[in-house]
């Protein structure tokens, strides 16, 4: 079995940033950008947050772990952004952790699937109050609002995003995502008008049945 995520996950917490990406970019010549962030990056971060649950490493190791993950997203994301660019849609989504999240690699990984198909994305990063949020909500009024959280105990912040995006006039998808949405079951949140993504595979078969493209192109 390829271990391919314990070795990227140590070159995380070595803090070879360089050697980070050229590793990726060799891995991206034999796997195809989802299978990389679902089944190598995605189990290189749960990896290292297993490590940290056992003491193996220190809080100072996650976080700098996540910084070198987070410069090889960011460079990932600028050395395609031209492609990306030129095969535009007119679909616009927004991002964001709810408040007091502080998770946001899976987010930043989400952010950039939907620009590889196509769509225009404001990442708004992590612990993002509700406020906030819709100030940029209002301002862009996007197809889809995608919200993260990692932990149950921010069940109840959900509730209440979803009830306020909910009444929007233009009728948003709402999309609930994050560590949480794949350890519980949140099949009470969902309706017409909300899709719990359990994982990055989930969301690329939505893209792949098409039904990105029943989101309401008046909006």
């Amino acid at each position: 079995m390829d271990r391919h995520h314990e070795h990227l996950a140590h070159l995380f917490l070595n803090g070879d940033e360089e050697e980070a990406v050229e590793y990726t970019k060799q891995l991206l010549n034999k796997y195809p950008r989802a299978y990389l962030y679902e089944d190598i990056l995605t189990p290189a971060m749960y990896y290292i947050g297993e490590l940290w649950e056992k003491n193996e490493i220190s809080v100072a190791d996650e976080h700098l772990a996540t910084a070198i993950c987070d410069f090889v997203l960011s460079k990932l994301d600028a050395d395609s952004s031209v492609v990306k660019r030129r095969n535009q849609k007119k679909y616009k989504v927004i991002l964001f952790g709810v408040e007091e999240e502080q998770h946001y690699i899976g987010l930043k990984m989400v952010a950039d699937t939907f620009k590889d198909q196509g769509w225009r994305v404001r990442y708004l990063g992590p612990d993002l109050s509700i406020e906030h949020s819709l100030v940029q909500i209002e301002k862009y009024r996007p197809d889809v609002i995608g919200i993260s959280a990692a932990l149950s105990y921010r069940l109840s912040t959900i509730k209440k995003l979803i009830e306020r995006f909910r009444h929007l006039e233009w009728q948003p998808l709402i999309m609930v995502g994050g560590r949480m949405a794949s350890q519980f079951d949140l099949g009470a949140f969902e309706s017409k008008q909300v899709m719990v993504v359990r994982d990055l595979g989930h969301l690329h078969q939505w893209f792949k049945e098409g039904r990105d493209e029943a989101i309401n192109e008046t909006s």
